[in-house]
């Protein structure tokens, strides 16, 4: 069995019981980050071995997980940080999986996506999530309007080193929308910062960004 298991995107205590016993349970734990993983694991006195797993190497890593579960073993997937899959590494191997007729299920828990949204103050019922935008301008401007007159609510990740160019190509292209920037979720300094795209431009500018940011976008008004 292929186990997605989501871990914490902060706070160590929303870990859910179920995710810690598969943890407790499988043979072996493939993670993105095992330094983090490892003091996931010790905080609850797990101790599993590790195989690392990450962008970097899952086309190499795949086909030896693979073959430990056409042999039986059970294998659980964990990111640095949140849900499998979701902008992370697991899609090859969930794929590989299921095209071997290898069983695949998910613990869900924590994601940055659904936590933002839910906080946001914008519709919720219906929204796109879209990812880690290009890292050039001009890409990052053809990819923002793929959706400007989408009215469903519009969800991206940015890095710190991007967050504000960013936000001023989003309102070059979508106009200066509503919007939230959330950072640190979940953790001691959590912050969510809501108003126009113009406004949290010249907010971000005046902070040291750090940490990973969820950025949710009003879709475009009738």
């Amino acid at each position: 069995m292929l186990y997605l298991v989501a871990t914490p995107i902060g706070n160590l205590g929303d870990i859910t019981l179920r995710a810690l016993d598969v943890l407790r349970q499988v043979d072996l734990i493939a993670s993105e980050d095992t330094r983090k993983t490892t003091i996931l694991l010790n905080k609850y006195d797990i101790h599993k071995p590790q195989k690392s797993y990450h962008a970097f190497n899952e086309k190499k890593v795949v086909p030896s997980l693979l073959a430990r579960l056409q042999a039986g073993d059970s294998i659980a997937i964990v990111t640095s940080a949140g849900t499998p899959v979701i902008s992370d590494p697991g899609y090859s191997i969930v794929r590989a999986a299921i095209d071997h007729d290898i069983p695949v299920t998910a613990i869900p828990g924590p994601s940055a996506v659904v936590m933002a949204l839910s906080l946001s103050g914008l519709p919720a019922h219906s929204f796109l999530y879209k990812g880690f935008p290009p890292r050039k301008s001009n890409a990052r401007q053809r990819f923002i309007a793929i959706d400007a007159d989408s009215p469903h609510t519009l969800i991206f990740y940015e890095s710190p080193h991007r967050i504000v160019a960013f936000l001023k190509d989003a309102a070059a292209v979508l106009g200066d929308r509503n919007a939230v920037v959330a950072n640190d979720l979940t953790k001691k300094f959590e912050t969510i910062e809501r108003g126009r795209l113009t406004i949290l431009i010249g907010m971000i500018e005046a902070e040291t960004p750090r940490g990973e940011y969820t950025v949710v976008i009003e879709g475009k008004r009738d």
